[in-house]
C-alpha cells in the first residue's frame, strides 16, 4: 500500500488544496484581517471622516514658496543664469520656426507638407497632407495653425532628443533601466493637466512653460520605446558583431540602433501625438495657437468658433500620425521603384527646391498670407445648428427626453449616488478596499503602493474632492467598458464591421483631449455629466481596439476544439474567448481607467468640479497651494487606479 502511494500519490482535493490556491488564500487572509482590523479602527475613528490629525496643511509653506518664486523670478541668480537662459532659448527657437513658416507662406507650407508626406508615405498621404493644411486656411485658422506647428516642431525635437538620451542610458545599462522604469510608469499614468502649474509658476505664463511641460509629458514614450528596442536587439546578431571585434560604440551604431529602428520611429510617432495633445492643453498657461482659440471659445460657450479651431487640430493629428506611422512601416522594406523615382538626398533636394519655388512664387504674387476671400466662416452656421439642437433635442423631446435630460438623469441617478456612497464610506474602509483589490490582482508591494497613494490624498486634505473625481472616473469607466466590450466583441466577430469601424477609431484616437469637450458642451451644456461623456468618447477607441485584438488572438486550436464539441457562438465567446483573452481585457480596463481620468480632470473646464476645478483655479489665479495640491492628488489617484487595475509582472509570470 505504501508502494502504491509513493508511485501514484493521491491528489489532494480537500481544504488543503483550496487553501493552496493563491486567490482563495488571499481572500481568507483578507477576511481574517478585516475581522481583526475593522472593529479596532471603527472604535477609534467611528465618524468615518478623514481625521484632522492625519492631515497636513500645505497652504502656508506652498504660499511662501509661491511668493518667493514670484518675488525672485527676475532677480535671483538661479532664474537669471539658468531658467532665464532656458526660457530665452525656447522663445528664440519657437519664434525662429514660426517666422520661417510665415516666410514660406501658405503655398510653401502646403507644398512642403505634401512633398514630405510623398517622400515618406506615398501619393495618397501627400494629397491628404496638402488638403489638411488647405482646410486650415479655409477655416481662417492659418496663423494659429502655424503657431501650434512652431510649438510642435520645437517641443518634438526636444522631446525626441531627451527621450533618446534617456532610452540609450536605460537600454545599455540595467541599473539605469531599473531606475527609469518606475519613473516612466508613473509619468505614463499622470494626466496632462498635472504638469502645467509648476512650470507656469517657475517660467511664468507663456510659451516657455508650455514647451517645458510638453517636453516632460511627451518624452517618456520615446525613452521607453528606445530602451525596449535596444534591449530587444537580436542576441545572435549582437554576438556575431561582438565576435568580429566591434567596440561598444560600433555595436551601438552598426547593430543595436538599426535593429531598433522600428521602435524608434514608433517612439517618434507617439511623442508627436502626445506633444500635440499637450501643446493644445498648454494653451491654458498661454501657449497660444489653436489650443488658445479652443479654450477661449469654450470659455464663452462659442461652439462654432471652438469647432473651427478644433478641426485643424484633428487634421494636424491625423496627418502627423499617418505620415510617421507609414514611415515606420516602410522602414527597412525595399523601396518600390514606381513610388519614388528619386531616392536619398536627391529626393529631399527636390522637395526643398519645389518648396522654395512655391514660396517665392507666392511672395512675388503678394499671396504670402492666406487670402481672406478664401476663408469660410463656419461659426455662424454651427452656432445656428447648436441653437436648433438646444431648441429641439436639448430638452423636451417626447418619450426619450433631450440631451440635457440625459445629463441630468445621469448626474442624479449615477454620479450623485456614486459620489455620496464613496464619501459616506469610512476613510479606513476605502483604504482597506484599495489594499484588497490591489493585492488580489498583484502583490503586497502593489497593494502598499496603492494604499500609500490613496493615503497621501487624505493627508493633503482633499479627500472628499478626490472621491468626487473617483466617482466620475468609476462611472465613466463603467460606461466605457460596457460600450467598448460590446463594440469590440462585435468587431472581433465581423471583419466587415471592423473595417468600417477602423477609420472612425483612427480619427478618434488621434484627436487631442481638448477637442472632445467641444461636442459635449454643445449637446449637454456644462457640468459633471458632460465631462464624463467626453472622457467616455476619448477612452472608447482604445478599449475597442484592445478588446478586438485580444479576442482575435485567442488560440485557433481552442476555438476549433470547442466547435467540434458542438459549442454555439455564444458558448465559444463566454467559455473560450473571454477567459483566454483575460489579459487583453484587463489591459483594456487599465487603459480605460487612465484615459478616463485624463479627460475627467480636464472636465474642470466645463464644470466637472472636484480636483479638475482646483487645478483650473490654481492655474488661473496663480494659487500654488490649491493647484499643486490638486495636481499631486490627481497623480496619486492615477497611480492608485493603475495599480488596482493592472496585474503585476510577478503575478503574471507565476500564472496565478
Amino acid at each position: 500500500m505504501a508502494t502504491a502511494t509513493a508511485s501514484s500519490p493521491v491528489r489532494d482535493t480537500g481544504i488543503g488544496a483550496l487553501l493552496r490556491h493563491r486567490a482563495i488564500g488571499k481572500l481568507l487572509l483578507l477576511a481574517v484581517a478585516a475581522a481583526v482590523l475593522v472593529p479596532i479602527v471603527n472604535a477609534k475613528w467611528a465618524s468615518g471622516a478623514w481625521p484632522d490629525a492625519l492631515t497636513v496643511d500645505l497652504t502656508e509653506p506652498l504660499g511662501r514658496t509661491s511668493d518667493w518664486i514670484i518675488d525672485n523670478r527676475d532677480s535671483h541668480p538661479l532664474f537669471i543664469y539658468f531658467f532665464g537662459h532656458v526660457s530665452n532659448a525656447i522663445v528664440l527657437s519657437v519664434r525662429g520656426v514660426y517666422l520661417v513658416l510665415l516666410a514660406a507662406g501658405w503655398a510653401g507650407v502646403t507644398v512642403a507638407a505634401g512633398l514630405v508626406a510623398w517622400r515618406v508615405a506615398g501619393v495618397k498621404l501627400a494629397v491628404t497632407a496638402s488638403a489638411a493644411f488647405a482646410v486650415c486656411g479655409l477655416l481662417g485658422m492659418w496663423v494659429p495653425t502655424m503657431q501650434t506647428l512652431a510649438l510642435m516642431i520645437v517641443a518634438v525635437i526636444a522631446s525626441v532628443v531627451l527621450g533618446l538620451l534617456l532610452g540609450l542610458a536605460g537600454g545599455l545599462n540595467d541599473r539605469v533601466f531599473r531606475i527609469l522604469r518606475p519613473v516612466l510608469d508613473t509619468m505614463q499614468v499622470l494626466p496632462a493637466y498635472a504638469y502645467l502649474l509648476p512650470f507656469a509658476l517657475v517660467f511664468g505664463m507663456g510659451v516657455p512653460a508650455a514647451i517645458i511641460a510638453t517636453v516632460v509629458y511627451a518624452a517618456p514614450p520615446m525613452a521607453r520605446l528606445t530602451a525596449l528596442g535596444l534591449r530587444g536587439a537580436d542576441g545572435g546578431v549582437m554576438e556575431a558583431v561582438t565576435s568580429l571585434g566591434a567596440t561598444g560604440r560600433q555595436r551601438l551604431f552598426s547593430a543595436r540602433l538599426p535593429l531598433a529602428r522600428k521602435e524608434l520611429l514608433l517612439g517618434v510617432n507617439q511623442t508627436i501625438m502626445m506633444a500635440l495633445s499637450m501643446a493644445v492643453i498648454a494653451s491654458v498657461i498661454g501657449a497660444g495657437g489653436l489650443g488658445d482659440r479652443v479654450y477661449q471659445a469654450l470659455s464663452s460657450v462659442d461652439v462654432g468658433q471652438a469647432l473651427a479651431a478644433g478641426i485643424p487640430i484633428v487634421l494636424l493629428a491625423v496627418v502627423l500620425d499617418r505620415v510617421t506611422g507609414a514611415a515606420g512601416e516602410r522602414m527597412g522594406a525595399p523601396a518600390a521603384g514606381s513610388a519614388s523615382p528619386l531616392r536619398g538626398w536627391r529626393g529631399w533636394s527636390l522637395v526643398a527646391a519645389v518648396t522654395v519655388v512655391a514660396a517665392l512664387a507666392a511672395r512675388f504674387a503678394d499671396r504670402v498670407d492666406w487670402p481672406t476671400g478664401w476663408v469660410v466662416n463656419i461659426a455662424p452656421p454651427v452656432n445656428t445648428a447648436k441653437e436648433w439642437m438646444v431648441d429641439h433635442i436639448y430638452t423636451g423631446v417626447p418619450v426619450v427626453g433631450g440631451t440635457a435630460d440625459w445629463a441630468s438623469h445621469f448626474t442624479t441617478w449615477i454620479l450623485n449616488p456614486a459620489r455620496d456612497g464613496l464619501q459616506g464610506l469610512p476613510w479606513w474602509s476605502v483604504l482597506l478596499i484599495v489594499a484588497a483589490l490591489a493585492w488580489l490582482i498583484g502583490t503586497w508591494q502593489t497593494a502598499l503602493t496603492a494604499v500609500a497613494a490613496m493615503g497621501a490624498i487624505g493627508v493633503l486634505g482633499v479627500w472628499n474632492k478626490s472621491l468626487d473625481t473617483l466617482a466620475q472616473v468609476i462611472a465613466g469607466v463603467a460606461v466605457t467598458l460596457v460600450l467598448g466590450f460590446a463594440v469590440g466583441i462585435a468587431a472581433s466577430r465581423s471583419k466587415r464591421f471592423e473595417r468600417m469601424l477602423r477609420p472612425v477609431l483612427d480619427v478618434f484616437q488621434t484627436m487631442p483631449q481638448f477637442v472632445y469637450l467641444i461636442p459635449v458642451v454643445a449637446l449637454f451644456g456644462v457640468g459633471r455629466a458632460p465631462a464624463v461623456a467626453a472622457a467616455v468618447v476619448y477612452a472608447l477607441p482604445a478599449v475597442v481596439r484592445i478588446t478586438t485584438q485580444g479576442l482575435r488572438q485567442v488560440d485557433a486550436a481552442a476555438m476549433e476544439s470547442s466547435r467540434s464539441l458542438g459549442a454555439t457562438g455564444w458558448q465559444q465567446l463566454r467559455k473560450v474567448q473571454l477567459p483566454l483573452a483575460r489579459p487583453a481585457l484587463m489591459l483594456a480596463l487599465n487603459q480605460g481607467v487612465v484615459l478616463v481620468l485624463a479627460v475627467v480632470v480636464i472636465g474642470g473646464l466645463v464644470g466637472g468640479g472636484a480636483l479638475g476645478y482646483d487645478v483650473v483655479f490654481g492655474i488661473a489665479q496663480g494659487d500654488l497651494a490649491t493647484g499643486l495640491v490638486a495636481g499631486v492628488a490627481i497623480v496619486c489617484l492615477g497611480l492608485m487606479l493603475d495599480r488596482v487595475t493592472q496585474p503585476t509582472e510577478r503575478r503574471t509570470k507565476k500564472g496565478a
